[in-house]
């Protein structure tokens, strides 16, 4: 663990200040047998919680090694100082009042500046935060209830709201929770600092992160990295959308990423397993906590009913899940323990021939156990066991665990309805190594959840991101799109012959000179195509000239343009910066169908060739590149090199890009080229 918060983690020695919430801290630890010295401070009890109080941090009789202070904000600057000035070895700052209220109090961001300030080197977390707790050592931190246990090992969580860690600690799942952490406002100590502190405890399996914002990205980036060295998984489950840095952006690229694709890109990079809710983090630790990450998407399901086969069959329907045929050995040694009347299949229905026979259902799932998938299913829903007999289900539970003793398989127990799964029984499974999962759709996200992460740490490690530029107060200007056409063509993106004209006999010249069949387009406005401004296969002057009128009427100027014959496809390559995630590259259908398909994917910059290649393949117009139904395919070595090439305009103004648009990339069987570019820089004003 982190040498600098090794004392506040692992506590032998507590300092608490305040009344009412001290008290409950003080309650919470003697009752999770927290055999340390508890030191209650108030300047003027005797007593609190039954223990003697100490005046002052200076009357304390040892620097504690963590401090829960639950005083107000004013107090808690002052209370900080001393425990820093006494060497204390980290503390929790319960109140609020701080930048996050800075609407209802004026001095809030200078209050939190000055928390830092008196902190020092003394880790602080918070404010705003409840605090922590230490399953593993029993130390707790935290002056609410909680509904967690002492534990020998188990998955941490860190997250930027008290109330979503009050409420994971009441899961009634199984999930063995080691530590569990709140940030606050990360005045001092971040999410990705706290984090990696955790995953260094060897006691510590994997990471599960409620995230709000991302703070710093290269200590997410760093965190990440621990984390995979360490062979630790992390899931993360990302709420709300933060706001992005631009304040008049033109294009389409903005919708069609925002910071939610940012965060998506983020965690894809970096390895993390993003889920959408609660359910899907609690899950996924459980299964990552007893297999880790899963090799590949091949699974096998068992289960003693047809219904309940059919359902997991149509669950995989919406995953990247696969359930292969049984191989040659499977089923000769099914057929020995089923016998004739059972068909055999995957997801495979054993019905309840044998189901008061332990050594024949050992057989069974020995059997669906002994191939080669990454993890193995056993469909079970136990009975309630406050109006029910739960003893005629001993021989399967008893045989699923001898058959995974067995055969050293990857195994989850998984119940259709959650409330189906006891939480005793989930201990015991994972005791005897098998996953207890709740609701199939769930399981199967799990798992494709840890096989992400297995894929991911299997790729080479990623560049470094390309980290945005501090927010600023400078306008933001967009260039003509001469000007960005220009800008691109500096970098290597491929534009077609235009001129830019201000008559229509001008025009004509300039498409003269050009060749026919050329495009004219009014220049100066946004989404050219929506206000009747861009003209194509124009093959002679008078359709120019008749153009140039019509484009005049909504345009400023006007260009003149080579036009693009041969397309397989269009493609739009536009780059935000989102200062929550990085420089984010969207890749997405062009054209007029960009806001009818809204078939997008995005990656961070810097990116590989390989990882442009992949994200165009996620892409439903993919076909079309690929050459569908006996159509031309497009130039893929072509299209990555351009696609580059933006990325070498955005390196070379990072300091002053706010965005770059091109739509659309016109994809051909020999080339690719920009028809249309959109570029926002940012300047003083």
């Amino acid at each position: 663990m982190s040498p600098a918060l090794d004392r506040l983690l692992k506590p032998r020695s507590l300092a608490v200040f305040g009344g009412s919430w001290a008290h409950a801290v003080i309650t919470q630890s003697l009752a999770m047998g927290f055999t340390g010295d508890i030191w209650p401070v108030h300047p003027s009890r005797d007593s609190v919680a039954g223990l003697p109080c100490y005046p002052s941090v200076e009357a304390l009789p040892a620097a504690p090694d963590a401090s829960f202070i639950g005083v107000n904000r004013h107090a808690t600057i002052d209370v900080v100082a001393a425990l820093a000035a006494r060497g204390a070895g980290g503390a929790v700052c319960f109140a609020s009042g701080f930048a996050e209220a800075a609407t209802e109090y004026s001095d809030g961001p200078d209050l939190q500046r000055e928390l830092v300030t008196k902190a020092g080197d003394m880790p602080v977390l918070g404010p705003n935060c409840y605090g922590l707790i230490n399953y593993l050592d029993g130390a707790l931190l935290w002056p609410d209830q909680h509904g967690g246990q002492r534990v020998e090992r188990g998955i941490a969580l860190v997250t930027q709201s008290s109330n979503i860690a009050i409420n994971l600690t009441m899961q009634r799942r199984g999930l063995p929770v080691a530590y569990v952490a709140t940030v606050g406002n990360q005045a001092q100590t971040d999410l990705a600092t706290l984090g990696e502190a955790l995953l260094t405890d060897p006691r510590v399996t994997a990471l599960g992160l409620y995230i709000e914002g991302i703070g710093e990205l290269a200590a997410f980036e760093q965190l990440a990295q621990r984390a995979r060295v360490a062979g630790k998984p992390i899931v993360a489950l990302k709420a709300g959308k933060s706001a992005l840095a631009q304040s008049a952006m033109v294009s389409h690229t903005n919708s069609l990423a925002g910071s939610d694709a940012g965060a998506d890109a983020l965690f894809a990079r970096c390895g993390v397993a993003r889920v959408d809710t609660l359910d899907a983090l609690v899950e996924t630790l459980k299964l990552l906590h007893v297999t880790g990450p899963l090799a590949s998407l091949q699974l096998t399901s068992m289960s003693c009913s047809g219904g309940e086969a059919s359902l997991v069959a149509d669950s995989a329907e919406s995953q990247p899940v696969e359930f292969p045929p049984l191989s040659t050995p499977q089923r000769e040694a099914l057929r020995a323990a089923l016998g004739d009347a059972v068909a055999l299949a995957n997801p495979l229905d054993y019905h309840t021939y044998i189901w008061h026979d332990e050594d024949a259902l050992t057989a069974c799932y020995s059997a669906m156990l002994s191939g080669d998938a990454a993890l193995d299913l056993l469909i079970m829903d136990l009975p309630r066991e406050d109006r029910c007999d739960t003893t005629t289900w001993s021989p399967a539970l008893n045989a699923i665990k001898r058959a995974r003793a067995d055969t050293g398989a990857a195994v989850a127990l998984v119940t259709s309805l959650p409330e189906n799964l006891p939480e005793t029984l989930a201990s015991s499974l994972i005791d005897a190594g098998i996953a207890p999962l709740c609701g199939l759709d769930t399981c199967l996200a799990s798992a494709v959840a840890a096989h992400r992460i297995h894929t991911a740490w299997h790729a080479p490690p990623a560049a470094p991101l390309w980290i945005p530029p501090a927010e600023t107060t400078e306008a933001v200007h967009t260039l003509s799109e001469r000007e960005a056409k220009a800008l691109l063509s500096a970098h290597g993106v491929a534009v077609p012959q235009s001129h830019s004209v201000t008559s229509a006999e001008e025009a004509v010249n300039s498409a003269e000179r050009i060749g026919y069949p050329v495009v004219l387009k009014g220049e100066g406005i946004a989404h050219k195509s929506e206000a009747g401004a861009v003209h194509l296969n124009l093959h002679d002057a008078d359709a120019v000239r008749q153009a140039a009128d019509a484009a005049a009427r909504v345009a400023p100027s006007l260009l003149v343009e080579q036009q693009i014959t041969d397309v397989v496809a269009e493609l739009l390559v536009g780059v935000i910066v989102d200062p929550a995630h990085g420089f984010v590259l969207t890749l997405a259908a062009g054209g007029v169908m960009t806001e009818i398909l809204r078939d997008s994917t995005s990656v961070l910059l810097p990116t590989t060739d390989d990882e442009i290649h992949a994200a165009l393949s996620r892409l439903k117009i993919s076909p079309l590149l690929d050459g569908f139904r006996g159509r031309p395919a497009a130039n893929l070595s072509a299209l990555i090199e351009q696609i580059q090439a933006v990325a070498a305009c955005v390196e070379a103004n990072r300091d002053r890009l706010a965005e770059i648009e091109i739509n659309p990339l016109l994809c051909r069987a020999g080339d690719a080229i920009a028809a249309d570019a959109l570029v926002s820089l940012r300047s003083t004003p």
